[in-house]
């Protein structure tokens, strides 16, 4: 049988997509291409839709299913597209029953979901680390975001189902792996006795001592409790780097966005977090042209990047995503949010390039992966001189970098 995965967006994603197959495969779907989409932007969505054209002219006698958040927050936009077959919501996807109807739109109301379910996979086909998926949803509403519309409230994986998947992954060979989910530190609210994400990294690491590496995925530092924080500064097998949901610099733009943080939130959890593990590195999310911005508001993005000491900027260029509140304030210009993106990409090249140079001569463990690259403890990405089979650990010398990565004697 013949079911090929197109996967936009996040990790999530990812982990779900190795699900789809499994479930497609076991109801007997046969020659399918399943595009498991991403709703985050506009350019997102106008990207799956590409994908799904440019899909159906190679293979014309091919099924095509959609899915993921796209699908989720305005199916008929894709059920109304000829190329498409079917359009599945995104908690009938790792559903094997849906897979076996017919239904042209299978898409429930995803604010019903309650509980999230365990899906074992037992690799990521291309993947050195595995992703491991411990919550979903998202209760925040930030005046920007689609993704709660598309994945509903959050909701987590039981303890117990995350550590019998960590063994499972750990068995079958990976050397690490990375904790992901739409909000993950908002880690266990909804399950009985309220654990937190730390209490899940700790047991995590005590009970699965073969575990070399664990890494999270992006997290809100507001959310951060004492557990992960005392698990960054004494247990070596967590990773010094995390990847915060920033979003901007200013208060103003901060409120209008109805993030839970301030600027000075930011900056102290940054100190805070490098007096517990000084080798840790802070990338970042940060938005261009939020509706209402000024120069100076702007001016205190850039700056924040130098104060939280980021290494690695992810910049999004403000893009209004239709029924959000975001979406109905006065917005800028599309010239300024482009440009105003651009000087952020150049702000984050520069940070990159300086913490690069911060790296030269200095040993690193290097986790390797396909096509003679690795990754630090700190996530940086590194050029080996040759190439290697994915998977190994090996201590190497930084000889110096291109600019986006380090290389490697």
């Amino acid at each position: 049988m013949s079911i090929d995965l197109v996967t936009f967006g996040c990790r999530l994603n990812i982990t779900e997509s190795e699900v789809i197959r499994h479930q497609a495969q076991a109801a007997g779907v046969d020659d399918a291409v399943v595009v498991n989409t991403c709703a985050v932007t506009s350019e997102a969505v106008r990207q799956a839709r590409q994908s799904i054209r440019r899909i159906k002219r190679e293979r014309p006698e091919a099924r095509i299913v959609v899915t993921g958040c796209a699908a989720q927050v305005d199916p008929q936009q894709f059920a109304a597209m000829p190329e498409v077959d079917r359009v599945i919501g995104n908690q009938e996807k790792l559903d094997a029953r849906v897979w076996q109807g017919e239904a042209r739109v299978a898409v429930a109301d995803i604010m019903a979901a309650t509980h999230q379910r365990a899906h074992p996979i037992d690799s990521l086909e291309g993947h050195t680390r595995a992703f491991l998926q411990v919550q979903n949803g998202c209760d925040h509403r930030c005046t920007f975001c689609i993704i709660p519309f598309g994945r509903g409230n959050s909701r987590s994986l039981a303890m117990d189902d995350v550590i019998t998947q960590a063994r499972r992954l750990t068995g079958n060979g990976y050397r690490e792996i990375v904790l992901t989910g739409v909000d993950i530190t908002s880690y266990g609210a909804d399950l009985d006795g309220a654990p937190r994400l730390g209490a899940l990294v700790k047991r995590l690491l005590k009970e699965l001592p073969d575990l070399a590496r664990l890494r999270l995925s992006s997290i809100d530092s507001v959310e951060a409790d004492a557990d992960l924080l005392d698990a960054l500064a004494n247990e070596s097998r967590l990773m010094p780097h995390l990847h915060l949901s920033l979003q901007h610099g200013d208060d103003i733009i901060l409120k209008r966005m109805k993030r839970r943080h301030a600027r000075t939130d930011a900056i102290a959890f940054c100190d805070a977090v490098r007096r517990l593990r000084p080798d840790v590195a802070f990338s970042a999310d940060i938005i261009a042209g939020f509706p209402t911005e000024t120069d100076a508001m702007f001016e205190r993005s850039l700056d924040l990047v130098d104060e939280c000491g980021l290494t690695l900027l992810h910049v999004f260029p403000f893009s209004a995503r239709p029924g959000t509140p975001a979406a109905r304030m006065p917005q800028l210009d599309r010239a300024i949010i482009k440009e105003r993106a651009r000087r952020l990409r150049e702000k984050g090249e520069a940070a990159l390039a300086r913490h690069l140079d911060a790296q030269v001569g200095a040993r690193r463990r290097v986790l390797t992966e396909r096509g003679g690259t690795g990754r630090t403890e700190q996530f940086v990405a590194v050029r080996l001189n040759t190439a290697v089979e994915p998977g190994l650990f090996l201590d190497l010398t930084m000889t110096g970098h291109d600019g986006r990565q380090l290389l490697a004697a």
